[in-house]
C-alpha cells in the first residue's frame, strides 16, 4: 500500500507532472479541481477546397473523421513485494504459539524394602509386591545370602515398603524421575540416621531408581551420590530362576567382604 509522499516520489522519478487515478487511492490527498475538467481537443486545419470542373460530376463529400478523444497514458507504479508481511506474520504466529508439552511418561511398578544386618544397608525388590515372610523361598535365598556375606540372616525391616506409583489418581507427576528422586531421598534419609558401610541394591527397580543403574553393572560396585558405596545385584526371584548367577554373586562378593568384614 503506497502512501502520497511515496507516490508523489514514484511519479516524480518517472517525470509524470500530471496524472488522475482510475480509482480511489486510500491514503492520497485531495485532487485538484482543475484536473478534472475535461481535456480540451486540439484545433484541427480546414482543409483546402480543389476547384471543380462545373461539366464533371459533383463530388460526394469527404467524410470527415471523428477525432477520438486523447488517451491518457496508462501509469504502472512499482509496488512492493508483499511477500514480507506474510513471512512476517507467520514467525509472529509461530512465536505466539503455544510450545507442545512434552508427553507425559507412564509411571513405573515397583515395590521396595529397606533392611538392615549389621553394616550393611538392603535395598531389595519385592517380586510380589507384599512384605517378606518367613518361609518365602526368595526370603530364604536372602538369609542365605547374608550368611554367605559375614553378616547377621535375620536383617532389619526399616520402615514400611516403598511402593510406586504412590497415588492412582491425580495429576502428579510419577514418571521415572520423580521415582528416582524420592527413593534416593528416602534411603539417604534412612542411611543419615544409621550409617553403612555398603548398600546392596538387589533387584532391577533398586539398581534403576537407588542407584541410577541399569543391567549392565550387575555385581559391580557404584558410587552414589548422597548414598555412598553400592552393590548391584540381580533380583531375588532371578536368581532363583536362573541359578548359575549365583557363582557370579559369590565371586564379586569375595572381593568386597573386606568392606563389612573384617579378614581374619
Amino acid at each position: 500500500m503506497l502512501t502520497e509522499p511515496r507516490r508523489r516520489a514514484y511519479l516524480s522519478a518517472m517525470q509524470v507532472v500530471h496524472w488522475l487515478p482510475r480509482a480511489e487511492l486510500p491514503f492520497a490527498a485531495p485532487s485538484r479541481p482543475e484536473l478534472l475538467l475535461p481535456v480540451a481537443l486540439p484545433d484541427e486545419p480546414l482543409l483546402d477546397s480543389a476547384p471543380v470542373a462545373s461539366a464533371a460530376p459533383a463530388a460526394t463529400p469527404a467524410v470527415r473523421p471523428t477525432p477520438r478523444p486523447a488517451e491518457r497514458p496508462k501509469i504502472e507504479v512499482p509496488r512492493p513485494a508483499s511477500t514480507a508481511k506474510p513471512v512476517v506474520k507467520a514467525a509472529e504466529a509461530e512465536r505466539k504459539a503455544p510450545a507442545a508439552k512434552p508427553a507425559r511418561v507412564a509411571p513405573p511398578r515397583f515395590a521396595l524394602q529397606l533392611l538392615r544386618a549389621g553394616h550393611c544397608a538392603l535395598l531389595v525388590e519385592l517380586a510380589t509386591g507384599q512384605p517378606f515372610q518367613s518361609r518365602d523361598p526368595s526370603y530364604l535365598l536372602l538369609k542365605d545370602m547374608l550368611r554367605a556375606a559375614g553378616l547377621p540372616d535375620a536383617p532389619q525391616i526399616v520402615g514400611e515398603p516403598v511402593r510406586w506409583p504412590m497415588l492412582m489418581r491425580g495429576n502428579l507427576d510419577q514418571g521415572p524421575d520423580a521415582a528416582r528422586e524420592f527413593v534416593q531421598a528416602f534411603v539417604q534419609a534412612r542411611l543419615e540416621d544409621a550409617p553403612c558401610a555398603c548398600l546392596w541394591l538387589v533387584g532391577l527397580p533398586a539398581m534403576r531408581f537407588a542407584g541410577a543403574a541399569e543391567e549392565s553393572a550387575y555385581y559391580q560396585t557404584l558410587e552414589v551420590e548422597g548414598l555412598g558405596t553400592a552393590w548391584a545385584l540381580p533380583g531375588l526371584e532371578l536368581l532363583m530362576d536362573e541359578p548359575q548367577r549365583k557363582a557370579d554373586v559369590w565371586k564379586a562378593m569375595r572381593q568386597l567382604m573386606a568392606r563389612w568384614k573384617p579378614v581374619a
